[in-house]
């Protein structure tokens, strides 16, 4: 491909001039627009110079759980965008089943000598889960943001939804509408977030629905489909007539399980997802879900990253953000007379 000056430019937003000094190695350009131009050879698919090629500087490492739940690809995407808007070149790292772990991830990134990473819904959001791999990022000096799963073991920046908030929203918006018997379908009980949402939901309960004891109603299980499923079948069994679900994807379950058990949603039972994904609005029925404020969440990572690498440290702390419930057809006032299940 012949590499043509104005293009890159253009896309860099600089002169002509400027990007033939860059490209050709010359003093006199300061390092963020020499950074932008680089990204533009990156992102217009220009081989970079040979003397350029060993320059990693502008990459940062973003390593998700999987692709599969949307709500992964949605942070990607805000994240990328803010980066090559900065810049940088996100370096995406996706882990699957049986796959490259986050800890081979890291050492990679490291390798490319990458300025930070971004980490999203990573191994710090597993409770027991060994916090040293953070410490060897920290003692290298190695910036680094955490998205969801605050560890304050990890003295690092971490960029969280406000689950407890969340589960108080959905809980409260049910009981508006007549339900009592509430259930939570949620994932595995080590994971800082199944924590903060199973919490949210007992004070949600004592408070708006007057219920002490949740212990039969909140079912744990995996975020998958089937384990929305799974748990919407015991929940239903033990007289539930409304479900909060941790994820969209549970939510996709629970319906499922609604409707094989001779349920109609939300005729003869409610259901609440997680996320707001991009598909939820398309369902059958239209999902109710709490919308994690994703774009806000991912522009304050970059933004929290960038100051790191900048000499300019963010605070050792977590930054919460306030999700919001979105209402659709999934959810509707207490049935009078639930059907008998099957």
């Amino acid at each position: 491909m012949t590499m043509r000056l104005a293009d890159i430019a253009a896309q860099a937003g600089v002169s002509e001039a400027t990007v033939s000094r860059v490209l050709n190695g010359k003093p006199g350009v300061a390092p963020g627009t020499r950074q932008a131009v680089l990204t533009a050879l990156d992102v217009l698919g220009y081989e970079r110079p040979p003397k350029l090629r060993q320059q990693h500087t502008g990459l940062i490492g973003l390593i998700l759980p999987e692709l599969t739940n949307p709500i992964f690809p949605a942070f990607a995407q805000v994240i990328e965008n803010a980066l090559v808007l900065s810049g940088y070149t996100a370096v995406l790292c996706t882990q699957t089943p049986g796959g490259i772990a986050e800890d081979d991830y890291t050492d990679l990134l490291l390798e490319r000598g990458v300025s930070g990473i971004i980490f999203v819904s990573g191994l710090h959001a597993d409770s027991r889960s060994d916090r040293s791999r953070y410490l060897r990022l920290i003692e290298l000096g190695l910036p680094m943001v955490l998205i969801n799963g605050y560890r304050p073991d990890i003295d690092a920046h971490f960029i969280s939804n406000d689950d407890a908030a969340a589960l108080d929203m959905a809980v409260s918006h049910l009981v508006s509408l007549g339900h009592r018997r509430i259930g939570l379908a949620v994932g595995q009980e080590r994971f800082v977030p199944t924590i903060r949402k199973t919490n949210g939901f007992r004070r949600a309960m004592a408070e708006y629905a007057g219920v002490a004891d949740t212990a039969e109603l909140v079912v744990n299980t995996l975020y998958t489909v089937e384990g929305g499923q799974s748990a919407a079948q015991q929940l239903l069994d033990r007289g539930c007539t409304a479900i909060c679900c941790g994820s969209d994807i549970m939510a996709i379950g629970a319906i499922r399980g609604a409707r094989q058990a001779g349920l109609r949603v939300p005729e003869d039972v409610s259901v609440v997802g997680f996320d707001d994904s991009p598909m939820t609005a398309y369902l059958d029925p239209p999902l109710t879900t709490i919308r994690q404020p994703v774009r806000d969440m991912g522009l304050a990572a970059v933004a929290s990253l960038l100051d790191e690498i900048r000499g300019l440290p963010a605070p050792r702390t977590e930054l919460l953000h306030r999700p919001e419930l979105v209402v659709r057809r999934s959810t509707a006032p207490v049935p009078a007379n639930l059907p008998a299940a099957g």
